[in-house]
């Protein structure tokens, strides 16, 4: 199991204790105080993915960019999406999840932007608008259409910062890693109207894997608005 960078001086600090009292011969105590460093080490893993069946390569899928619960699906929430005619996945991810970010969708990054904000519960609707986030646009031409994902990395109580590592002219591969948000928090994902959304609210994805929405084939019916 492969574990992020950014972990290594939060599983170094919070060792500290466990070391302290190993070193004044107190090992029994100095056990159970492994217990912190080794959660936040699971906090920071970093697993390698492979997308779904017919997933690889295939510039009409959309795919989760993080482990979590589905909580909203459809319509963009008041004030939550960017301008434009758009839907909307947002995903929950708790301090138990693997909080790798992945992008969803594979082509250039065309903007790439950071906001200041509070620190809301990220299951709350309105912390798409208050709370810190990043937000990025992929954009890909397939078959002479230009095609745009918008997604955000939304921190939440717990998480404190956004890390982001990718840059305007990036070209990045769909499931590709992009950053990560520290100790619980949210990603909201916004896809043009007429791409099928494959994802109902409750479920569970796993990032550069599940996919959650894809463009449709040539002669497939058009989805409602």
């Amino acid at each position: 199991m492969k574990f992020d960078r950014d972990g290594a001086p939060f599983v170094a600090l919070s060792a500290l204790p466990a070391v302290a009292a190993a070193a004044a011969g107190h090992r029994r105590l100095a056990l159970p105080l492994l217990a912190l460093p080794a959660a936040i080490a699971a906090f920071f893993r970093d697993p390698d993915r492979a997308p779904e069946r017919g997933a690889p390569g295939d510039p009409d899928v959309v795919l989760a960019p993080a482990d979590g619960k589905v909580m909203h699906v459809g319509a963009p929430q008041v004030g939550v999406a960017p301008p434009g005619d758009w839907q909307q996945i947002s995903i929950f991810l708790s301090l138990a999840d693997v909080h790798i970010n992945r992008t969803p969708y594979g082509g250039t990054v065309t903007d790439v932007s950071h906001r200041p904000g509070q620190y809301l519960a990220a299951f709350r609707a309105e912390s798409a608008q208050e709370n810190e986030r990043s937000e990025i646009a992929v954009e890909s031409e397939v078959s002479g259409e230009l095609r745009t994902v918008v997604f955000r990395q939304i921190v939440g109580v717990a998480a404190r910062r956004v890390v982001t590592r990718v840059g305007v002219g990036d070209v990045l591969g769909a499931g590709e890693r992009i950053g990560l948000m520290r100790f619980g928090s949210r990603m909201d994902v916004f896809v043009p109207h007429g791409v099928r959304l494959e994802v109902q609210v409750g479920d569970r994805t796993v990032a550069g894997e599940s996919v959650i929405a894809r463009w449709p084939a040539p002669g497939d019916l058009p989805v409602p608005s």
